[in-house]
């Protein structure tokens, strides 16, 4: 059974540990080194702290697997980042199962608009995201990061409720 669950504060070592796996590393931010427990501090304190934002820890079983946010931006539209930080429950459906669950937790809440960036080479998210409606859009070619010369941009249009 998989559900959403609010981020905790205890739940720091799991961020700690998946932002050290080299290949997740790879797949988000194409960066070829693991973070340094500050980073982690820093953007762990980040998803705790907003109230902007929207953060939820993902479960199967009552075990932790990841997380995904939305971070509210210009124009009212949502950016949505989902990360299966378990080994284990990669690829088998979670992150579009997420994505849905997030949705329609926040139906409520009006969303229209909810956009992401992925790298070209995360085959598998591009197919899981456009399995839930996500269409690509477009190419970011000026991302600003080294490691990440290009993105594609994946924009999901949900009716008002």
């Amino acid at each position: 059974m998989i559900k959403l669950r609010p981020v905790m504060e205890t739940d720091i070592h799991y961020f700690t540990d998946w932002w050290h796996d080299i290949e997740l590393i790879k797949l988000t931010s194409g960066d070829f080194k693991p973070i340094n427990e500050k980073q982690v501090l820093k953007y762990f304190n980040s998803v705790i702290l907003s109230s902007d934002n929207i953060n939820f820890m993902v479960e199967v079983d009552s075990q932790t697997i990841g997380h995904i946010s939305l971070n509210k931006r210009p124009h009212k539209w949502l950016e949505t980042q989902i990360v299966i930080g378990n080994k284990k429950f990669r690829g088998l459906g979670y992150g579009p199962k997420s994505i849905m669950l997030m949705i329609n937790e926040l139906s409520h809440k009006g969303i229209e608009k909810i956009y992401l960036n992925v790298r070209p080479e995360n085959i598998r998210a591009i197919k899981a995201y456009q399995s839930v409606g996500f269409k690509q859009v477009g190419c970011i070619t000026e991302t600003g990061n080294p490691n990440q010369p290009q993105l594609i941009r994946m924009e999901l249009y949900l009716s008002a409720k």
